[in-house]
């Protein structure tokens, strides 16, 4: 296996030193080693993997020095943008080493979001001209390719990939810093005061991650069924925009977006799309824990933002915010009385139950389920 300490210092021999990216579960031990010894300038965590692939250009074109874009092979079709259109050779020509974590591998067991990403990953790197490499798993081999990679980009001025396969680096066990200290309740138990509040007829839509996992949990722990959930398994940061279609469908129908900080955050423009139209009917509630919780607990920018400020310059209706379950009932009793669309904000702790499931419904299942439900 890769020691992140080793493969860190094999970059900096080569003269990296920016990192950027969106983390992915393949890549957290690396990306918390990054997290604790490099500072905030020189790493940050991006809305999107086609910010962190901006970002990275933008260090070089001020530094000259080459800049490391982290992410999870489902991010590579947030970079083709900025990678055909701005970093290619035929355009501005930029070097950025990609680190690619291959979620969804042929031959290695993953979630069914990630199969056929798994698929095409390769092909879309080549179809893209991105030449690659996939990461050796040990340290000395690592080094190398990391020489590799940094001459090609050198002599091509241009992108390359190192493509890392599930269990290629070795743990590492990082600070673990406490970003919710004032907060006492956890996204399960809120989530669970929501759903109690909601009623039969309502539709959710979850987003992406273990808040989907929860809900599908808690639906079986209550005895319910899942026809009124859509569990929006990939895609992060489309479960608003999703909820926000159903919302124009069905107009007597209350929709409810469950959403998470950091996807909410990956495609922010949603929020003036959601105000833009004001459906009476969308509710968008946002459980923040400041946190990609999924993928090894990274801060998001959600630490010095205010969802409620941007849901208002966004022309939504009525926002709160909840940090207890009494925050959440007295909060639902006005929310029931008004129009939307409505944001609500619940602060909630990092984390989840060590024991915590996967659905288990296929997607297939569950859309036949959920659209016979809004159709009948």
């Amino acid at each position: 296996m890769v020691s992140p300490k080793s493969f860190f210092e094999a970059l900096a021999e080569n003269n990296i030193e920016f990192f950027a990216g969106v983390p992915d579960s393949l890549l957290k031990d690396f990306c918390g080693f990054v997290n604790d010894n490099v500072s905030e300038d020189k790493h940050i965590i991006a809305a999107n993997e086609g910010n962190a692939v901006a970002l990275a250009m933008g260090y070089y074109l001020a530094s000259k020095k080459i800049g490391l874009v982290y992410l999870q092979n489902s991010g590579l079709g947030n970079t083709l943008n900025p990678l055909v259109s701005l970093a290619d050779p035929e355009i501005y020509s930029v070097p950025i080493l990609l680190l690619v974590g291959w979620r969804g591998e042929e031959g290695v067991p993953d979630e069914p979001q990630h199969k056929k990403q798994g698929k095409i990953t390769l092909s879309m790197l080549e179809v893209m001209g991105v030449p690659y490499k996939i990461l050796p798993d040990n340290d000395e081999e690592a080094k190398v390719a990391v020489q590799e990679a940094y001459k090609i980009m050198i002599e091509n001025s241009a992108p390359y990939a190192l493509v890392v396969k599930s269990g290629t680096f070795s743990n590492y066990e990082g600070s673990k810093k406490n970003i919710s200290s004032d907060i006492t309740i956890s996204r399960e138990d809120a989530l669970k005061s929501v759903i109690e509040l909601i009623s039969r007829d309502a539709v959710v839509v979850g987003t992406t991650g273990k808040l989907s996992r929860e809900l599908f949990e808690l639906r079986v722990k209550n005895n319910d069924t899942h026809d009124r959930d859509f569990l929006t398994v990939g895609g992060m940061g489309h479960a608003s925009s999703i909820a926000l279609g159903i919302a124009i469908a069905k107009p007597t129908k209350k929709v409810y977006c469950f959403d998470g900080d950091g996807a909410s955050i990956m495609h922010l423009g949603a929020y003036g799309t959601a105000g833009k139209v004001a459906p009476k009917n969308f509710i968008h509630i946002v459980f923040n824990n400041k946190v990609h919780d999924s993928v090894g607990g990274q801060p998001t920018a959600a630490t010095v933002m205010d969802f409620g400020s941007i849901a208002k310059a966004s022309n939504y209706k009525h926002v709160f915010c909840s940090k207890t379950e009494d925050d959440i009932k007295v909060n639902f009793k006005e929310i029931e009385k008004l129009e939307g669309p409505i944001l609500m904000e619940i602060l909630v702790t990092p984390g989840a139950r060590k024991d915590l499931g996967r659905p288990t419904r296929t997607p297939l299942e569950n859309k036949n389920d959920f659209m016979n439900f809004l159709n009948n």
